[in-house]
């Protein structure tokens, strides 16, 4: 297909972020000629949506994604004398310290494939399951011959078997067969284990009764088209850059949102509703009559501080939580205000942080609910894509699948986002309606972490099956993503096991099954991150920790101007009634770039129309 390729560009963009898509969107609108490039099978990148299968895929890729040293690459016969190449590295080292546990009960005689899939691909998976015996298929590392390869069955199961033994995505497959096979060996019990695990299987038959709420491994797998799992965890501000971008240049007729329906707090042990707009304050009766007054008062200066600065120049130099306790607040409002309302750091955040961030807060509400934020029916990594559609329909030609060898141009410490996707069967709070979208704020406990920030996805998002939540956790790493977010899980949550719950009302919502990884936040990577870079060649980078977009459209739009400087940044589209095109030249034009329908093969999926960034349905 490379061959069918014109051999010249005016913008050639590799990756398919959200940054990226941007640009190359702009680029196209005007007028340039875009070639948009990633070696990987699907739009986003780091920004990517998968279904359940889709994001076992995307484990397994990673478990075995190795950086290929070839010598003699073929593409070096094709430098000239005048030319040198910048190699570029294959293996992507931007996820790290993977980890998967399925708490769900796993039905051992079903082999189900989810529903409309073309491939069951398999990643590992630690079973927790204490009711049934883990079967557990060794793979061999690199240096292993496959004929050494042995299936280890473990013993039996002990009370004080630790239900939750851990998984590196590299160690262990856990399957859900009678008899393993590897390297067409079959793994086969000895006498004494069949009769224990038939008594073993006879007691759970008479014992586990099927219930109404049970939901099993193969239903995950089975349902997994219904999920869209997001890598990065993010909403959208209601007055924020991107939804307006998405306005001025139209592109939101491609994505459809749903507005967040409630801001929740974590405090004494207890998951509670915050009060944010005026009615929800008047309604609210968490707070006392003083408390509503007090803090609508607040409120209604955060909204024009700008205009008294003689009542926090005082305060600039403290933290906004120190500034919070100077202005008669009480404890609870205090608490709600730092960390539901301006979401700061309770230590790193100074007063006109805090100030900016509230107004901020006030400044979204109401323009599409009762809430600032808005989400994407199917996922975060739906907004790429929207932006290559963009492109392609003026022009841009996509390749997916081809990966960038090097860079031929004439002579001349990280950060890491700590990252956790979790499959619950019921919601952090209990509400009427069980399609409650909700964002929670886990303040840090110990010095030298970071406060957690939790997204509860309802099935009406698109993301996730009915009878579950997708609930996602993000904070700027301290450790590995486990160790940073699992005191969080084990405080909302609790694993799901056989055993009848007596009192389901006071439970915790049960964990289904949970992943865990790091991603790098290559937030302030630029051109003077890398030494020698040709003048024409600019760096994105990848998502970073924060709530909003605006990092992404910023970085964008500043990446268009030093390539277009006197070009507008995504204008609208013009209206199909005002094209004049000429019949002869169209006609010519079409049979010149007859060949790019062919090339142009991989086109962002079909999106939900909208003209404006409109709520669904409720």
């Amino acid at each position: 297909m490379a061959d069918n390729l014109p051999s010249e560009f005016d913008v050639i963009v590799i990756g398919t972020g959200l940054p990226e898509s941007i640009t190359a969107a702009a680029c196209s609108r005007s007028g340039q000629r875009v070639l948009h490039v990633d070696s990987r099978s699907y739009y986003g990148g780091n920004w990517a949506s998968f279904s359940f299968s889709g994001l076992l895929s995307w484990l397994k890729e990673y478990q075995e994604n190795s950086d290929i040293v070839n010598e003699n690459p073929a593409w070096q016969e094709h430098i000239l004398e005048n030319e040198e190449a910048i190699a570029l590295s294959r293996k992507d080292k931007t996820i790290q310290h993977v980890e998967v546990f399925c708490y769900a009960s796993q039905d051992l005689h079903e082999d189900v494939e989810e529903t409309g899939a073309l491939q069951k691909n398999h990643a590992s998976v630690t079973s927790v399951n204490p009711t049934e015996g883990e079967h557990s298929a060794y793979l061999p590392s690199e240096d292993e011959s496959s004929s050494t390869v042995s299936c280890q069955m473990p013993t039996e199961q002990t009370p004080n078997s630790d239900l939750e033994s851990s998984l590196e995505i590299n160690d262990v497959e856990a399957t859900g067969e009678e008899e393993k096979r590897c390297d067409d060996k079959t793994c086969v019990k000895s006498a004494s284990e069949e009769e224990t695990s038939e008594n073993v299987l006879t007691t759970e038959d008479t014992t586990l009764q099927p219930r109404k709420n049970r939901i099993t491994y193969s239903q995950i797998i089975k349902e997994g088209r219904r999920f869209n799992i997001d890598l990065v965890s993010k909403l959208l501000y209601s007055r924020g850059l991107l939804i307006d971008l998405l306005i001025k240049s139209n592109v939101s007729r491609y994505a459809e949102f749903k507005n967040i329906t409630r801001i929740l707090a974590f405090r004494e042990g207890r998951v509670e509703q915050v009060p944010c707009s005026r009615a929800d304050v008047f309604n609210s009766k968490q707070l006392t009559m003083v408390e509503k007054r007090m803090l609508m008062k607040f409120l209604t200066f955060c909204m024009e501080y700008e205009k008294h600065p003689d009542e926090y120049k005082a305060y600039e130099e403290i933290t906004f939580s120190e500034y919070l306790k100077t202005q008669k607040l009480t404890p609870n409002l205090q608490y709600f205000l730092l960390h539901s309302i301006a979401m700061t750091s309770e230590t790193a955040s100074n007063t006109i942080d805090g100030l900016k961030a509230t107004k901020n807060f006030l400044h979204c509400l109401g323009r599409y609910g009762n809430t600032p934020f808005l989400f994407p029916l199917y996922g975060q990594g739906e907004l790429p894509q929207c932006f290559c559609r963009m492109c392609a329909v003026f022009g841009g030609i996509y390749c997916l699948r081809h990966s960038v060898q090097c860079l031929v141009v004439d002579k001349e410490s990280r950060k890491q986002i700590s990252r956790s996707v979790l499959i619950t069967d019921r919601s952090v709070l209990k509400a009427d309606s069980d399609q409650q979208i909700s964002i929670l704020t886990v303040p840090a406990v110990e010095t030298g972490t970071f406060a957690v920030r939790v997204i509860e996805l309802c099935s009406s998002t698109m993301t996730c099956m009915k009878g579950t939540y997708l609930v996602h956790l993000t904070c700027t790493s301290s450790k590995t993503a486990r160790e940073d977010l699992e005191p969080v899980v084990q405080k909302l949550f609790t694993p799901y096991t056989e055993t009848e719950i007596e009192n389901e009302e006071d439970e915790k919502p049960r964990l289904l099954w949970a992943l865990y990884f790091n991603m790098r936040d290559s937030s302030d990577v630029s051109r003077n991150s890398y030494n020698d870079l040709p003048s024409n060649i600019y760096v994105c980078s990848g998502p970073d920790c924060a709530l909003g977009n605006d990092n992404a459209v910023k970085q964008a739009e500043t990446l268009f101007q030093q390539i277009c400087p006197n070009e507008d940044f995504c204008p609208p589209p013009p209206n199909p009634e005002d094209i004049v095109i000429d019949g002869d030249s169209l006609q010519s034009e079409a049979s010149e770039s007859s060949f790019i329908p062919e090339v142009n093969s991989e086109t962002p999926k079909e999106s939900r129309s909208l003209g404006n960034p409109e709520l669904s349905s409720q």
